[in-house]
């Protein structure tokens, strides 16, 4: 089996609820979408969500890099050869993990179709479903409690809530959205680098009786060793997001025992094989994982969430980035009952676009 043909669109996409986190606002996304040929009648789908904030990719750059990089390097080779393939096209793509993203789980989708399973079970099958968090952006404090308690009301029992921009109002969000929403839901906090570790320390005490799980990036993502002093005085598990791009930065916060655990992101890594690559240092270091994601289509949820059902020490899952997007052509890729996910079932990563 050969590729024969490569495509690849952006799609613009509103988002129905507008969200504000500690260094931006966001009421759109451009996916990227990918469509792989071969010669054996069998497709291929893919997605990429260029974050320029985090990556430095735009929907322009991932499309240039598709056609002009990828596309020549794909065309007339074995779709099934995907570390080859991949190890090809990285070193071309160098700090473009979301375009990386986008081909790779185009290849995985290939490979689980020719076996005729989902991709969950080719990476191990470890669990069928995986509850979710959902995430809720800075707000007035009385207009985040009444979002958390619609949220609840839906049947999610897991809630991530945004902050990083003032400490003594991050404060009281927490310990009110505790007292709305009762002891048996979980909270995490993602104050996205927005802290020092004096205010890190600060809230960590002020909030100790909500209970909160996790907390998720409070400091600057280029000084490592801001986290690692939040993490040795507080007996909160703290998780590194934004200062983890790459399988180097794992080994470098595992080496140094800088963190608690870490979230890996399709987008941000490189998809599907370096995730799993990932995923083998935390569980080294004895890291929990949690499976986040961008503002994504649900084609980039699926994959997200068929890695977090292979793996046993991926813990928690954060794949919500597709709410409320208007205009999802990949709507439906996954299935989502009462805060849980479930894949489709179907081969490959579950959905094949129009």
């Amino acid at each position: 089996m050969k590729i024969t043909h490569i495509d690849a669109w952006a799609v613009s996409m509103r988002l129905s609820e507008p969200y504000t986190i500690a260094y931006e606002s966001v009421d759109s996304t451009t996916n990227v979408f990918l469509r792989v040929r071969t010669d054996g009648g069998i497709v291929g789908y893919g997605c990429s969500a260029p974050d320029f904030e985090i990556t430095g990719e735009t929907p322009e750059s991932v499309l240039g890099a598709i056609h002009g990089i990828a596309e020549p390097i794909l065309r007339g080779t074995d779709p099934l050869r995907t570390a080859r393939i991949l190890e090809l096209i990285k070193p071309k793509m160098k700090d473009m993990p979301a375009a990386v993203a986008g081909v790779d789980t185009a290849l995985h989708d290939i490979l689980g179709k020719k076996a005729d399973v989902p991709v969950w079970k080719l990476l191990g099958g470890y669990r069928r479903s995986f509850k979710t968090s959902v995430t809720v952006g800075i707000l007035p404090v009385e207009e985040t409690v009444k979002s958390a308690k619609q949220w609840v009301a839906k049947g999610f029992t897991a809630l991530k809530i945004k902050g990083g921009s003032d400490v003594e109002e991050d404060v009281e969000r927490i310990l009110r959205v505790r007292e709305a929403v009762g002891p048996r839901i979980e909270i995490r906090f993602d104050a996205n680098q927005g802290y020092d570790v004096e205010q890190s320390l600060r809230f960590v005490k002020e909030t100790s009786s909500a209970g909160l799980e996790l907390i998720e990036q409070p400091t600057a993502k280029g000084q490592p060793d801001l986290l690692g002093s939040v993490t040795r005085k507080t007996q909160l598990p703290i998780m590194a997001d934004e200062s983890l791009l790459n399988l180097r930065d794992a080994f470098r916060l595992a080496r140094r025992d800088l963190v608690d655990m870490i979230n890996v992101k399709l987008m941000k890594v490189g998809g599907i094989g370096e995730a799993v690559l990932i995923n083998g240092v935390a569980r080294a270091a004895g890291y929990e994982v949690m499976v986040g994601c961008m503002d994504e289509a649900a084609l980039g949820i699926a994959a997200g969430l068929h890695f977090a059902l292979a793996r046993p020490n991926v813990a928690y899952c954060d794949l919500d980035g597709h709410f409320g997007l208007e205009g999802d052509p990949s709507d439906g890729a996954v299935i989502l009952k009462k805060g849980v996910l479930y894949p489709t079932g179907k081969p490959g990563l579950g959905f094949d676009l129009d």
